[in-house]
């Protein structure tokens, strides 16, 4: 009798043992990442599940793996990965709507495939841009060592297809 508990015991410690190491196993090796959820208003947040649906599959080569906790308001492509997150605030350096037409040093002179972009240097050379002149501020992080141009273009068709230009100031 002694040997059917043992043999028991060995059987289900196997199951959670294989699940431990699972559960390791894909803690360490999903490199997703993580993004902060915007809580934009209902309608900011209907423009940003519109775009969630058109947004493409690939950008700058690399394919679509969603940050968590999921959301229709972030997506992500890669590893490290390159991170939207849709109707985030204003951000503080967007002081005036020409910030994207090119009168402040930190925004995309004459903008990206029609979509007008506030770029800010991140600590570790990744790069942040934000939508401006656009109904809901959207913002890509571009990890450090990546071209951010390509990512930009891909997402332009989205952005414009899902959030239209802002009509006043």
């Amino acid at each position: 009798m002694n040997s059917f508990r043992h043999r028991h015991t060995s059987v289900l410690g196997l199951p959670a043992l294989v699940l431990l190491i699972t559960a390791a196993g894909c803690s360490s090796a999903d490199d997703s990442g993580s993004a902060a959820v915007p809580s934009p208003d209902t309608t900011v947040a209907g423009l940003c599940r519109k775009l969630d649906k058109v947004l493409p599959a690939k950008v700058d080569g690399v394919r679509r793996e969603d940050p968590s906790p999921a959301s229709a308001l972030t997506a992500g492509w890669g590893d490290p990965a390159i991170i939207l997150r849709c109707g985030v605030t204003r951000p503080p350096k967007m002081v005036d709507p020409d910030v994207a037409e090119g009168h402040d040093a930190d925004a995309v002179p004459g903008g990206v495939e029609g979509v007008d972009w506030l770029m800010e240097k991140q600590d570790g050379g990744a790069h942040r841009f934000t939508t401006a002149n656009r109904n809901a501020y959207v913002e890509v992080t571009v990890p450090a060592g990546r071209d951010s141009s390509g990512v930009l273009i891909d997402l332009a068709s989205a952005i414009k297809k899902a959030i239209p230009k802002r009509t006043t100031y």
